[in-house]
């Protein structure tokens, strides 16, 4: 926000979380015949570019960090279009904020938040706190999308000190929950179940994951961010 603030862009700040956010700046953008307003929920225009962006090996496993969708489903329809049914694409997300799984789970997409089953969408993940998914983004993944996990603050902040550690790689806590990916896939039954039903050979396997960012993030936080995830990875055992 500081960096946004010192490049002259007016920074508004909401008590909400960010559906709240996006409904009221289409709701300025539309007094304004000049703006022209982008946002992941509902622009085709944003998935579609997205979806320029895609492109790996066969067969190839995707692991996509996901907010309110338009970003990952974009990359995905491009995989999928690219790729078929060589490519396995899965949609991580927090536990407290897993918005796209209970869209897709309930069937009912922009109609559920998470906060009509009861969770708060408190996460550490803020590129991910979203608690209603994208009602473009949602019916369009659901023939494409291979599933979606969640995984809780303490595992992000884990990988994020892990990945720092050993691969001298800053990432904010949102980009790492790609990074649990391949950890769901191999140590959970429905993760084995769908390699076992799928026929797949892994021997041959890639894995990708989609690192959406930590560049931005301020070096003094970053130390910070790194420090909880040390003293969590100490806790879980995996110093």
């Amino acid at each position: 926000k500081d960096l946004l603030r010192q490049k002259g862009v007016s920074v508004i700040e909401y008590k909400a979380d960010y559906s709240q956010a996006v409904k009221e700046g289409r709701r300025q953008a539309e007094q304004d015949p000049y703006c022209y307003f982008i946002d992941d929920e509902h622009s085709r225009d944003l998935l579609l570019g997205y979806a320029a962006a895609a492109g790996a090996d066969e067969p190839l496993f995707v692991y996509l960090p996901c907010g309110v969708g338009g970003g990952p489903g974009g990359v995905a329809l491009a995989l999928k279009l690219i790729y078929g049914e060589n490519v396995h694409i899965f949609f991580g997300e927090p536990t407290h904020s897993p918005c796209m799984l209970l869209g897709l789970f309930s069937g009912l997409h922009d109609g559920i938040s998470v906060q009509d089953i009861g969770l708060d969408n408190q996460t550490a993940a803020d590129g991910l706190a979203v608690g209603r998914p994208s009602g473009l983004a949602g019916p369009l993944m659901e023939p494409l999308l291979s599933g979606c996990y969640t995984a809780d603050d303490s595992t992000l902040f884990s990988l994020l000190y892990k990945l720092r550690a050993s691969e001298h790689k800053s990432l904010e806590p949102s980009a790492l929950a790609g990074m649990a990916g391949p950890v769901k896939l191999y140590q959970t039954k429905a993760g084995k179940r769908y390699m076992k039903e799928h026929g797949l050979n892994m021997k041959n396997a890639v894995h990708l994951v989609w690192s959406t960012g930590g560049s931005m993030v301020p070096s003094e936080e970053m130390e910070e961010y790194s420090r909880i995830g040390f003293s969590f990875a100490k806790k879980m055992g995996r110093q």
